[in-house]
């Protein structure tokens, strides 16, 4: 019978759920265990953390969810890494959402991640720390979600006087087109950043 590694599962549950985080109830559900089983689980691997001084992430709860962050003793070279934007190129996440947001601006995560099909939280942080794109204001109805917008480094970054200069979507195309013309503007989007 093979012997289940729950806290390496909940590692990798809470690596997969980022800055979001886990409530107690979503990794009883996900681990198909009790609360009070999760609670041991989520305790196991805290200790396993605190109890190796070499590893550089810790176990937090932080408003009802647990996730992992980052040792505070590190934090001068992560401020160092977010202040050297141009050292790392973008992501395929990245470079999508960034796309959305240009073409569809003021656009809300939400409907980004309806248009991408996947959580856009990690790439859109990427962005704003690269600062290519900003919080341009608050859409109306519940919640008032933040709307997110291109910035003036974007426009800079890229060559462009204005967003006008951005190339133009085709109108009506079959699917198998809108992949490869995909393909290409990511390709080109990518060698504008790497140049």
């Amino acid at each position: 019978m093979e012997i289940i590694n729950w806290t390496s599962i909940l590692e990798s549950l809470l690596f997969a759920a980022g800055d979001e985080g886990l409530t107690i109830k979503q990794i009883a559900d996900v681990l198909e265990v009790n609360e009070l089983e999760a609670n041991e689980i989520i305790e196991d691997l805290k200790q396993e953390y605190e109890g190796n001084s070499n590893r550089g992430i810790i176990l937090i709860q932080l408003a009802g969810t647990y996730q992992l962050a980052t040792k505070k003793e590190n934090a001068d070279y992560l401020k160092k890494l977010i202040d050297s934007p141009h050292t790392a190129t973008l992501s395929q996440a990245a470079l999508e959402t960034l796309a959305i947001i240009a073409y569809k601006q003021p656009i809300t995560r939400a409907e980004i991640e309806e248009i991408r099909g996947v959580k856009s939280e990690r790439p859109l942080h990427t962005l704003m720390a690269k600062a290519l794109i900003k919080e341009v204001g608050r859409a109306e109805g519940a919640g008032r979600a933040y709307l997110y917008g291109t910035t003036k480094e974007f426009l800079d970054y890229f060559g462009l006087k204005s967003l006008a200069e951005l190339p133009k979507l085709p109108e009506k195309v079959e699917d198998e087109f809108i992949q490869e013309e995909a393909d290409l503007f990511f390709e080109k989007f990518q060698e504008t950043l790497n140049s």
